[in-house]
């Protein structure tokens, strides 16, 4: 079978557990996950129907010149009103609605739409896109090999003086060297006590010796993104905070050695989260343990305290437990895994044991 019409009888096998006659689909990364075709339409519509038993439609403006889609498609123009162009292909009974189709297009075609009810319906799909198939992963590891090179580069370039956004403007040049699309997110590179926030926007805070240096870090290759985060020292580091730090990796190890098909997410983060609150430090681990990750940075899922689904074989999602000491000190371990049956496959293989660069 076709990999996107597999992956839409997938999709609707959910629509029918949730009873769901139909789902719209207008989130441009779901669209092209379905059917192959990318488009960013900007104020415009784009939409994907699904009907629960059989037959789809594909909406689309004239201005996208999508030519032959392989698919049923609507086109219609900057002045046809959008209700006019959906509703006639909208059945009674209950829609699935994207999470992020615009409520301009959602409330006029549900207005015309009176015998039926919308529900958020984007499960179907995210459910679907959580569970990577062979070329997914193939796609995801290249990312990541990516990632672990530029990693090392960065940690080479390092010096005294150099500031953090130098050392981002140095990753675009990496990343661009790998043809890369671009970044999965915006670098984070934190000196010193910047590094006490998780998110700090890159300034120019200079590189000076007992600092920690904080790196998260993400490229986007065939449209499939990678994400890591690593923490180093700076010529020296102290007792307390050599401590710290491997008080965080062991957090990682713990919660790697525990991801496999089955396992509860929430009892993932437990394993990083109970061993940083038993050294004292449980209130400055702020975030949970981890994201899932795709064509998008954060995709529909994490591994969290609250979320006691299973994990599955297929699965990617990030474990990077953290500690924050404001006006201190922050360290973060972050890797991606994929699920197995047995286990995990670990992305990223930047050494995650202490390094003190820049020491003769």
């Amino acid at each position: 079978m076709d990999q996107h019409k597999e992956r839409i009888e997938r999709v609707r096998a959910k629509m029918k557990d949730a009873g769901l006659g139909q789902l719209i689909v207008t989130d441009p990364l779901g669209i092209y996950y379905l059917t192959g075709i990318y488009v960013v339409p900007f104020e415009r519509f784009w939409a994907f129907l699904i009907n629960a038993d059989s037959g789809e439609k594909l909406f689309a403006n004239l201005l996208f010149a999508l030519g032959e889609t392989g698919f049923d498609t609507d086109t219609h123009t900057d002045n046809d009103d959008i209700a006019d162009v959906v509703a006639p292909y909208i059945r009674p009974g209950v829609l699935g609605v994207d999470k992020n189709m615009p409520a301009r297009f959602l409330l006029p075609v549900m207005d015309a739409c009176k015998d039926t009810r919308a529900v958020l319906g984007s499960d179907c799909v995210d459910s679907v896109r959580a569970i990577k198939d062979e070329e997914e992963k193939r796609l995801m590891r290249r990312a990541s090999e990516i990632n672990d090179a530029c990693m090392e580069k960065l940690a080479a370039y390092f010096r005294d003086g150099v500031t953090e956004r130098e050392c981002t403007d140095y990753l675009d040049k990496c990343y661009d060297e790998y043809g890369c699309e671009g970044l999965a997110f915006d670098s984070i590179v934190s000196f010193g006590a910047n590094a006490a926030d998780p998110h700090h926007e890159p300034d120019d805070t200079v590189l000076r010796e007992g600092d920690c240096i904080v790196v998260d870090i993400g490229c986007k290759k065939d449209r499939y993104c990678s994400d890591m985060t690593r923490t180093f020292f700076w010529k020296t580091a102290s007792d307390h905070q050599i401590a710290i730090y491997n008080l965080v990796r062991e957090a990682n190890e713990r919660a790697e050695a525990m991801v496999r098909s089955g396992v509860r997410l929430c009892d993932i983060d437990a394993a990083a989260r109970d061993h940083i609150a038993a050294a004292g430090y449980g209130e400055y681990f702020t975030h949970r343990l981890g994201h899932f990750i795709g064509m998008e940075d954060h995709e529909k899922g994490d591994v969290s305290s609250v979320n006691p689904a299973p994990a599955e074989t297929g699965m990617v999602f990030s474990i990077e437990p953290g500690v924050y000491l404001p006006g201190d000190l922050g360290v973060r371990v972050e890797d991606l895994v994929i699920v197995t049956d047995t286990g995990c496959e670990i992305l990223n293989h930047v050494s995650k044991e202490l390094r003190i660069l820049g020491r003769d």
